[in-house]
């Protein structure tokens, strides 16, 4: 069996992520003894083994509703946002003029990847409302690496999950050069997931009693406010723009 949280693995939460899962394990009664934290993200996702596993929305919506079981959304409690639902930080350099979107029109974007639904979709979707369209794009591969690609002036603006902008704020000083201009709407937060075929009732429950559980300084590191129970309805409906270059 496979168990996987590494949406949200910095290694400041390593302890405080091992802590939680060995207090899910212990609720659900059986499972790996430790997290997995070699393997790609996507075998974990596709894999028979899987148990319990955190993906992003797109990757849900665009590819693996068909082939896993959605267990539970975590709510972390973040501003503006219902229970169980997260946003988008649009940001920019501290030193940068302007304190609207409009303002960075044909400058460069950075995104984390294509199939990001904070890091790409979130953003496109909220620029594109706006008549926005960026000059060039530049894909870095994780939140952290665009909000680095930001503060050396090799993109402009980037759209960064809500939850990762506040432990980078915690943890990294590079946030401390950029400012946010704007937040883009909720959707619902990153899902657990668990292999096809696998009742999701008990992990949920083992979930719910974990952060109960939970010393509330690893509830405080984690941003873990409770369990939601949301349909794969309200992931499904959440709209996909193209990918780059299509």
């Amino acid at each position: 069996m496979i168990a996987w949280l590494g949406m949200y693995d910095m290694a400041p939460l390593r302890a405080a992520n091992d802590r939680y899962w060995s207090a899910i394990r212990s609720a659900l009664g059986y499972g790996p003894r430790a997290l997995n934290r070699d393997d790609d993200a996507w075998a974990v996702w596709q894999s028979a083994a899987l148990l319990l596993a955190q993906t992003c929305g797109l990757p849900y919506r665009s590819q693996l509703h068909r082939s896993v079981t959605l267990v539970a959304t975590p709510d972390y409690g973040l501003p503006g946002c219902p229970p169980g639902h997260y946003t988008s930080v649009i940001v920019v350099r501290q030193e940068a003029t302007g304190d609207a979107p409009e303002a960075f029109a044909g400058g460069t974007l950075a995104y984390s990847e294509a199939l990001s639904h904070s890091g790409w979709a979130a953003p496109v979707t909220f620029f594109a409302a706006r008549g926005l369209r960026f000059d060039r794009l530049l894909q870095t591969g994780s939140h952290a690496a665009s909000v680095y690609a930001v503060a050396a002036g090799r993109a402009d603006i980037a759209g960064i999950d809500a939850l990762t902008w506040e432990l980078l704020r915690a943890y990294d000083p590079v946030s401390a050069r950029l400012r946010v201009i704007a937040t883009t709407a909720p959707t619902p937060a990153l899902p657990y997931i668990t292999a096809a075929g696998r009742d999701p009732a008990p992990l949920r429950r083992a979930l719910r009693q974990a952060v109960a559980s939970l010393s509330a300084a690893d509830r405080a590191a984690l941003h873990l406010r409770g369990i939601e129970t949301l349909p794969a309805s309200a992931y499904l409906a959440v709209p996909t723009p193209p990918a780059p270059g299509v």
